[in-house]
């Protein structure tokens, strides 16, 4: 094995991608309001807090979702905080936990109005004022394919625990059909067709469906190379495509981190090119499933402008990597000094 780099070079992965970055307007309102909210839940250690403030989930939200009314918005934000607060809780837990914990916000979602009991976990109390805002203003439409869709994020975590506690390594593509569901992409799509009525017959089309598969891939290609090294660093880069690479092709980080690369563009491809075989509906559908489509092309762009932005992934020295393109290779555990 040749020496440890002390760098990694971090591809430019969207350089060509043609929809530009695009905030909400109403972020800083909403940040406010649901920042506080968040809070109320008591819900974080003052570190684990900490932590959640640096990394300004309501910018990713604003990026997601730039066209977003204030009341989606603000649903929107509630789900980013959701989709963080059980990955914080589930983060190294061992399976029969990480179950329980998902069966719990289940359960929520398909009782809204059900309190939750104020002695239990409280991801089911999280879960349920999420849900119970979202039914008043969601299409309902959205609300059936938020429901027939967010399971599988759910119960893909489960799966995910179970192969950290099995110390198992997945096949690059078993490795790709588990982390397309553990990425929490589809289930955030609903978001997208709130404010309007988005038929079963085009959201599950498979053009359309591949279409969401090629966003999901432009975002996890991108959450895990930038994640690689705060991950590596921490031990826990077995959900990551690039270890994964590495494992299943045998190349070395920078190696692993062309190849995603590369995979990335040929992603890109296959949207746009995707976009031209869409079927028509009718004109009254055609102008929502293009606002749609459009829509969950600038949720990889908000994916990824957040990573730089955000200190999620990167501390403070996001915006200068996105010049530089070099990342300081953090010590993996074994190679820390005592």
């Amino acid at each position: 094995m040749g020496a440890r780099p002390k760098t990694i070079y971090l591809p430019d992965t969207m350089v060509n991608w043609p929809w530009p970055r695009t905030i909400n307007p109403l972020y800083e309102d909403v940040k406010a309001e649901v920042d506080a909210s968040f809070r109320d839940f008591k819900a974080l250690s003052p570190k684990s807090q900490e932590a959640f403030d640096k990394c300004d989930f309501a910018l990713l939200t604003a990026l997601l979702y730039p066209k977003a009314s204030r009341e989606h918005f603000r649903i929107a934000c509630d789900l980013m905080n959701l989709f963080f607060i059980f990955d914080e809780y589930t983060d190294f837990k061992n399976e029969a936990l990480t179950k329980e914990m998902a069966d719990i916000v289940f359960d929520a979602l398909h009782n809204p109005y059900k309190k939750r009991p104020e002695d239990k976990c409280v991801l089911g109390e999280i879960t349920r004022q999420f849900w119970a805002r979202a039914i008043k203003s969601a299409s309902l439409s959205s609300q059936r394919h938020f429901l027939e869709t967010f399971p599988a994020y759910l119960y893909s975590v489960v799966a995910e625990a179970l192969d950290r506690g099995q110390d198992h390594r997945r096949s690059l593509d078993d490795y790709l059909k588990l982390r397309r569901k553990t990425v929490g992409v589809i289930p955030s799509f609903p978001i997208l067709e709130m404010a309007i009525d988005l038929p079963d017959e085009v959201f599950y089309h498979p053009v359309i469906m591949d279409l969401a598969e090629c966003i999901t891939d432009l975002v996890l290609i991108d959450n895990d190379m930038i994640s690689y090294n705060k991950e590596q660093a921490i031990g826990n880069e077995g959900h990551n495509i690039i270890s994964t690479i590495m494992f299943d092709l045998g190349l070395d980080v920078s190696g692993a981190m062309a190849w995603a690369a590369h995979y990335h563009t040929e992603v890109q491809k296959r949207f746009i090119d995707g976009l031209a075989k869409v079927p028509s509906w009718g004109p009254s559908v055609d102008v929502l499933v293009k606002e749609y489509l459009d829509r969950t092309a600038m949720w990889a762009r908000g994916n990824h402008s957040w990573s730089y932005e955000s200190q999620r992934y990167l501390a403070t020295m996001g915006p200068e990597i996105q010049q530089t393109r070099l990342v300081p290779l953090l010590p993996s555990p074994e190679r820390k000094s005592m």
